[in-house]
């Protein structure tokens, strides 16, 4: 049903809490694939992703470049991309289900999903930050490529995937989505550490 792709470089440390998340989803057989999109680590990211059964793409190539040859060779007719050290709420798994459900039967898969944006709570004020952050989506539609995001392979490809001359290539996806396309999930995204 879903398969989820992860772009890294030199990630060892932020990968292994994201891959940890998608056990559950991988055991009840919506996660059908992980494919790790490196850009040359040197460091140990290669063998955790191995070690977790991952599909390894290892190239030289752009980040568009890594995440468009991801998406090509991915199994399954949804995609979800998520950034190494993104982490999702326990609730992701049933939420991601249902989102996929609703759109097949309702033919609403020219929709995109992306997670809200949670902080740790041991942050100052998170529930503060966690307003002005929806408050944000809201008036302006602006996603963040650490929300993950959700979405049916052909859409992906009618709106032309990641390009390669575009700055920030995730960014760049979600501005050409635009609000009326991207559903904000109610399961929370938090970032663990930094790095792609």
């Amino acid at each position: 049903m879903l398969s989820v792709i992860i772009p890294t470089l030199n990630s060892e440390r932020m990968l292994v809490p994201t891959l940890a998340m998608l056990v559950p989803g991988a055991m009840s057989g919506i996660v059908r694939e992980v494919t790790v999109a490196d850009g040359g680590s040197t460091d140990a990211t290669l063998e955790i992703a191995d070690g977790a059964g991952c599909i390894v793409l290892a190239s030289p190539a752009t980040l568009a470049g890594r995440l468009s040859a991801a998406a090509a060779a991915a199994r399954s007719p949804w995609l979800m991309f998520l950034r190494a050290g993104t982490v999702l709420d326990a609730t992701w798994l049933d939420e991601t289900a249902r989102f996929i459900e609703d759109a097949e039967l309702s033919d609403a898969s020219q929709t995109a999903a992306v997670f809200r944006k949670s902080v740790s709570a041991r942050s100052a004020y998170p529930m503060v930050f966690e307003a002005l952050l929806l408050l944000k989506f809201a008036l302006f539609g602006r996603a963040h490529p650490d929300q993950g995001l959700l979405i049916d392979s052909q859409l992906y490809g009618k709106i032309g995937g990641h390009r390669e001359t575009a700055a920030d290539p995730e960014a760049d996806l979600l501005a050409r989505l635009g609000r009326r396309r991207i559903l904000m999930l109610r399961s929370g995204a938090r970032r663990s550490g930094a790095g792609r």
